[in-house]
């Protein structure tokens, strides 16, 4: 077995010090630069590898981050993650990736274990069935700094970042309105206990209520985020006598919208005949299905990426501020809502 390369080992064969192969291999000011690019090279010829152990132990750091996400399989998540760790990889961070599937009992699981990794910060995006911040609270009063994104927990003192939910919801609704005139329009919505879930319908209300459209409580239905639950939702906007069917529905996000139009679809209605239908996020599949879906593109890999820079920024400056960062979607115009094309 190969034996590990350490810097005297370098060190004895380059006839330098130990600590100018350290502050070489650190990329530190107080090294000649020929002297750095001979040791670097050397280094790589010899199969050094440092050792991270050794390394956090002087900088107090394990250069590691944890990524807790609510699911796996919507792919916006894959996206975020992809942003997050442009920014890591590029300054030397490890992420430790964990799936809390959407059980708050998970997710604290999967903080509390990174945490005992002495990771140097989180990213989270929340799952639906939080509801107790106190454990987050706890988090931000401890060591280990904290950043949400997505779905954010607000008004606790930690740093979130997000897409303009609120508003865009609003404007993919008075699309709706105000270039098709629907007037009986349905909202499968999130959970309101999960800011975007909140933030979406407001914004679904808020377009109603200022082109004085009727808001009734049975076209309103909590659907989650996964597409069973907005297939059981539209099942009972369908149950209701025809009559008092609404004409169009804005759900949460994508994997519900696609949940709903299975639910139309096996019930011999059309889209967007019988039906207009948007979503939120800009699924891949959101331009494939049989009917191309309108939406909203939320920019996930800008979303992560800004994420990661505003974690490292607290972990590397103590007088860093906990932020809002809104990021700005952009409404995706399909045939679901009964366009003739993109536009």
């Amino acid at each position: 077995m190969r034996k590990k390369v350490t810097l005297k080992n370098i060190a004895e064969v380059l006839d330098v010090s130990v600590m100018t192969v350290s502050r070489a291999l650190n990329d530190k000011s107080n090294v000649d630069k020929k002297t750095k690019e001979r040791i670097v090279q050397k280094a790589k010829s010899m199969g050094y590898t440092p050792n991270r152990v050794a390394k956090s132990l002087v900088s107090r750091k394990t250069q590691t981050i944890g990524v807790v996400i609510p699911e796996i399989t919507h792919s916006f998540f894959p996206e975020v993650v992809r942003g997050i760790e442009e920014v890591t990889y590029r300054l030397d961070y490890q992420l430790i990736l964990t799936n809390a599937n959407e059980q708050f009992e998970r997710e604290q699981h999967a903080v509390n274990t990174l945490r005992s990794q002495q990771v140097d910060g989180i990213l989270i995006s929340s799952s639906q069935t939080v509801e107790d911040y106190s454990f987050y609270k706890e988090i931000l009063e401890s060591d280990t700094h904290l950043v949400f994104f997505d779905r954010c927990i607000q008004g606790i003192g930690a740093s979130s970042v997000h897409v303009n939910d609120r508003e865009s919801s609003e404007a993919i609704t008075r699309h709706l309105i105000e270039q098709h005139q629907y007037k009986k329009i349905a909202h499968l919505s999130g959970p309101r206990e999960v800011t975007i879930g909140r933030e979406r319908y407001i914004g679904y209300q808020n377009a109603l209520e200022k082109s004085n459209l009727p808001q009734k409580s049975e076209w309103v239905i909590e659907a989650g985020f996964k597409e069973e639950g907005g297939y059981n939702a539209m099942k009972k906007i369908l149950d209701l006598p025809q009559s008092d069917q609404p004409r169009a529905i804005v759900c949460v996000n994508d994997p519900v919208a696609f949940g709903a139009m299975e639910a139309i679809k096996e019930a011999g209605r059309s889209i967007p005949d019988d039906f207009a239908i948007t979503g939120f996020s800009d699924e891949i599949r959101a331009p494939l299905v049989e009917v191309p879906l309108t939406t909203v593109y939320q920019p996930a890999y800008e979303v992560g990426r800004r994420s990661a820079e505003k974690l490292l920024k607290l972990i590397d400056n103590e007088n860093e501020q906990p932020e809002d960062i809104e990021i700005q979607a952009v409404i995706k115009i399909r045939q679901s809502c009964g366009c003739k094309a993109d536009h």
